[in-house]
């Protein structure tokens, strides 16, 4: 099965895409095109899911470059490959040529910016925790300091979990009450004293506030179409081992 590459018409020329789970190597709960190599998949099929990935890029592997997500709001900034241990972040940007930045989720924004007059790039990943901590705007920030323009720049939200399939407690609210009480527009009410939260939603909100304009979400529910998206909320609810992760990747 050939790869699924979703892409945005905001972005072109750019090479960039976001990812289904199909056409990969793996099997069981990762079917698919598995590329979290923290995952219990094996690493020889998350390899070459990987290598799969690369291509479809037209890059070397070596030059799919990633970090270790730790649901922060700090930003990579990249001028080469990076060799050794993955540095603990949530984002990456980049003005050099021929490196591919990359972002893992099942669940959490990938989101892939660009500011194609400056020659500058950004990727993060945004969950309701860094995105409430600042991790769009830090990558809006360090995209700046490679000399991007903020008007310029476009940013597109990947598949994502959507409203209807968010449901927090009590104690996730008052935390985002306690930060703004306009981020109430952002729940609807679910059963007993449970709400649905809108993530895309509440990301194209910070978007728009640190300045990005042109500024969408794709659209795709990764909880709702098992066929194409991993979940780690819809895991859990299976009560399954595991999960697979999508990639997310945007190069120069």
């Amino acid at each position: 099965m050939t790869l699924e590459i979703i892409t945005s018409n905001a972005l072109l020329p750019l090479k960039h895409g976001f990812f289904t789970r199909r056409g990969g190597a793996s099997s069981g709960v990762y079917q698919g095109l598995n590329c979290g190599v923290g995952s219990q998949d094996q690493s020889e099929l998350v390899s070459i899911n990987r290598n799969r990935v690369a291509q479809a890029l037209q890059i070397d592997h070596d030059n799919l470059c990633g970090v270790h997500q730790v649901h922060s709001p700090d930003v990579v900034t990249l001028d080469g490959p990076i060799t050794g241990d993955k540095p603990k972040a949530d984002a990456l940007v980049t003005a050099t040529p021929g490196l591919a930045l990359t972002i893992l989720t099942a669940d959490c924004q990938p989101v892939l910016f660009a500011d194609t007059e400056a020659g500058v790039i950004g990727a993060a990943h945004a969950g309701w925790k860094g995105t409430i901590d600042g991790v769009l705007e830090e990558t809006v920030d360090a995209m700046l300091a490679l000399g991007a323009k903020r008007s310029s720049i476009t940013a597109i939200i990947g598949p994502t979990i959507s409203q209807r399939a968010y449901e927090v407690g009590p104690e996730f609210f008052d935390e985002f009450m306690g930060a703004d009480p306009d981020y109430g527009r952002f729940f609807a009410g679910g059963q007993g004293d449970r709400a649905m939260f809108d993530l895309p939603g509440f990301g194209l909100h910070r978007l728009r506030e640190a300045g990005i304009d042109r500024a969408e979400w794709i659209g795709h529910c990764t909880y709702s179409d098992p066929d194409r998206f991993y979940s780690y909320r819809r895991s859990c609810h299976a009560n399954e081992a595991d999960y697979g992760r999508l990639i997310s990747a945007i190069r120069l």
